[in-house]
């Protein structure tokens, strides 16, 4: 009996190249549920073979606290990939947020095994997912914002804030999730009593972060259903106010969608403004930053002119010289130069 294959097994060029000669128009969505999956492998084995033959690619996690995914379905089938949701007990009627801006968001589908759905490694007394904070609509979180004593929070990762923003939200220094409740919970300290709004891309994090506040004792925490990107979509569709400024940093080869015009972010070589990410050139480096038209082309897409100056050497003169790591320039070495310093938006 032939192996069944629940993985890809093609190399990214041919991926990249088959998605680029699609004739058919793509929808890039996301969706997360908090619930229990008591067998995460078997779920994940099934949606592999439900959604690879519909062409479906993305980034899913599955744990057994839940599902968390984003991914590009063909729009001839939505439909069926709706259904397939709704055959699943765990993932029936699950709330979808399309995106707004589609493009080349993914090549291929990736369904991988997680101990969390969001990577915030907190121990499960800290939390209780059966009290959450309360969900507001944009128009809702908009009129939360104009009252007093009320503080509005990023639950998002610095780079990622600082191409897009609400207005006076409380920006956490932080490169990863799990630095981000321990430092959200010290910026708020002495304002337990206070109105709390938390926002992020789509929902996930400020579900287990409002979780987390409210076991720490804040009494009034609120988080913006569907996220950053529900708020996007009610800003074009129904005409509200946008309070957020600039772009929606997002995981996929899109690296963002814009949702006002304003550019809130600085180039990290020369301090102009620009909010366009992407990772450096040299792939020793590989680090992500912020580039302007100007200085990518001084940089040919690279964040120094070492990185530069190694990217332009031949293929097999840089595998031999990445065996010595005093002779590549590393993101290691790097971050902490180009990590901008964050400014709240007034």
């Amino acid at each position: 009996m032939k192996k069944e294959i629940l993985y890809n097994k093609k190399n990214r060029l041919d991926l990249e190249k088959e998605l680029k000669n699609e004739t058919f128009s793509r929808v890039t969505c996301s969706f997360y549920r908090y619930i229990l999956i008591e067998k995460p492998e078997l779920a994940r084995d099934q949606l592999y073979r439900d959604w690879s033959g519909l062409k479906i690619f993305g980034r899913i996690y599955i744990a057994n606290e839940g599902i968390n995914a984003q991914l590009s379905c063909p729009e001839k089938n939505w439909d069926l990939f709706i259904k397939t949701m709704n055959s699943h007990d765990y993932l029936k009627d699950v709330y979808v947020k399309k995106a707004i801006q589609d493009g080349a968001s993914f090549y291929k589908l990736v369904i991988k095994i997680k101990d969390e759905i969001v990577n915030y490694n907190i121990g499960k007394d800290e939390f209780d997912m059966n009290q959450v904070g309360k969900h507001l609509t944009p128009k809702e979180f908009n009129d939360k914002l104009e009252e007093n004593n009320t503080l509005v929070v990023d639950m998002r990762n610095y780079y990622e804030s600082e191409v897009g923003q609400f207005q006076n939200a409380i920006i956490p220094d932080v490169d990863t999730s799990r630095e981000l409740l321990p430092e959200v919970k010290n910026l708020l300290n002495g304002h337990e009593e206070d109105e709390i709004l938390l926002y992020c891309t789509g929902g996930i994090r400020c579900e287990k972060a409002s979780s987390y506040l409210i076991k720490n004792g804040f009494s009034n925490v609120n988080q913006l259903k569907g996220g950053i990107i529900q708020y996007a979509h009610d800003v074009r569709t129904k005409g509200l106010d946008s309070k957020f400024r600039g772009k929606n940093f997002v995981f996929d080869a899109r690296m963002g969608e814009r949702i006002t015009n304003d550019i809130v972010g600085k180039c990290h070589q020369c301090g102009n403004p620009a909010d366009h990410h992407l990772d450096c050139g040299n792939e020793a480096c590989h680090i992500l930053f912020i580039q302007c038209d100007k200085c990518y082309k001084k940089y040919d897409g690279c964040c120094t002119k070492e990185c530069k100056d190694f990217a332009s050497l031949p293929i097999e003169e840089q595998r031999i010289l990445r065996k010595d790591p005093k002779k590549v320039v590393s993101q290691t070495r790097y971050s902490s130069r180009v990590k901008p310093k964050l400014a709240r938006i007034n």
